[in-house]
């Protein structure tokens, strides 16, 4: 465990691994991992004024505004009680005016950022191929079916998501890009970027691990 509280954002591209090394740090340090993606679903699903709000804009095609994402994350990171030091958030800051707002009210220790080549992560997701009606999933290289474009326990056709096309990876992953830049130099000003690099999580799992289990007094840094 860590030997002192820690308030820590992770940011990584889609298929950076970042779901995989979010859960090993909680299970290896205790952090409890808040998603705002999984928190505007939930209020959405259980219909709360805040989801009711939120899904108004999605439904018109309007992004959810910084106001509304920032009120819902600050509230729910003070409900942690005892655990309310101690947070990995994923999915949150994604512009500069959240992370301005997130620093006032509940001030960040650490970013941890995943750096994997963008063709690295597209060689790894085009080369997926799905059963639709179990969601087998097969790989053309990693976990290739006997027979190419085949189920192998039914025989039927498998497809590619559209999601899993490379167009749609290339166009997501420079999304992601203009998206965050941003917010990572405003984290890189303050000093408060760790960067971790690799091709696949169990290479960069290790370096998380050590930078994490080496924090032995709170970190340094400069608020807004």
């Amino acid at each position: 465990m860590i030997s002192k509280l820690l308030r820590a954002i992770i940011m990584g591209p889609p298929g950076s691994g970042k779901g995989t090394i979010s859960a090993r740090i909680v299970k290896d340090f205790g952090l409890v991992h808040i998603s705002s993606g999984d928190l505007l679903r939930n209020q959405i699903h259980d219909q709360t004024d805040l989801g009711i709000l939120a899904k108004g804009y999605i439904d018109d095609g309007q992004l959810v505004p910084d106001d509304l994402i920032t009120k819902l994350v600050i509230s729910e990171l003070r409900k942690l009680g005892a655990k309310r030091d101690s947070w990995l958030l994923d999915g949150f800051p994604r512009t500069v005016e959240q992370a301005k707002h997130l620093e006032h009210d509940e001030p960040v220790d650490v970013v941890i950022n995943l750096r994997v080549p963008f063709e690295t992560i597209i060689d790894r997701i085009k080369g997926r191929w799905t059963h639709p009606k179990s969601g087998r999933i097969y790989h053309t290289v990693f976990n290739p079916p006997k027979v190419p474009g085949i189920d192998d326990v039914t025989g039927e056709p498998l497809i590619q998501r559209e999601d899993d096309k490379e167009g749609t990876v290339r166009m997501r992953l420079e999304h992601y890009r203009r998206l965050t830049h941003p917010v990572l130099q405003f984290y890189r000003n303050k000093g408060m970027v760790e960067e971790f690099t690799g091709t696949e999580s169990n290479e960069i799992w290790p370096k998380v691990h050590d930078f994490l289990a080496t924090l032995k007094q709170p970190l340094q840094y400069t608020h807004y």
